[in-house]
């Protein structure tokens, strides 16, 4: 079997300082053929999305891609709702743990799996302000300690 190779588009960083990530799935995205041209060109925004269930389908929002710019009357709205692809078995799944107090869903990355693009999904937990603070304070404690030890291996 020929192995696939992964090309990460975009990460969301911003989630993992806002959110405790429980779980990831791998889900599909239904895009036209303008919004692919501009996946490869890098001109996405994943910052401010979500991702909600509604009827029994799953959809990302607030997905910015940008229009492809050589795609004129075929370009479609950067901030429309795309459709997720996942079995609806998991679907269900999710569902019944986003009715948990606090859980959400937010998109982690999006990459090419082969020639498909592809979104990991996180089921996440909000973070507390002081979460964020303790997470800041040990990152600042492994940067202080890398920092030593590099000095002393001189």
């Amino acid at each position: 079997m020929a192995e696939v190779s992964f090309k990460t588009i975009s990460e969301n960083r911003q989630a993992r300082h806002e959110y405790f990530v429980e779980e990831t799935y791998e889900a599909g995205i239904e895009l036209f053929g303008t919004e692919v041209k501009s996946l490869r060109a890098g001109t996405v925004n994943m910052k401010d999305s979500w991702c909600a269930i509604e009827g029994g389908e799953l959809f990302i929002k607030q997905l910015h891609i940008s229009p492809y710019e050589h795609g004129n009357i075929f370009n479609r709205d950067p901030l429309r709702v795309r459709k997720l692809l996942m079995h609806k078995a998991e679907i269900h799944r999710i569902l019944g743990l986003l009715k948990r107090d606090g859980y959400t869903l937010i998109p982690l990355s999006l990459y090419f799996k082969g020639s498909k693009v592809k979104v990991k999904v996180g089921l996440c937990k909000g973070k507390k302000l002081y979460d964020k603070r303790a997470d800041a304070a040990k990152r600042d404690a492994k940067r202080t300690i890398d920092r030593v030890l590099k000095e002393r291996a001189r």
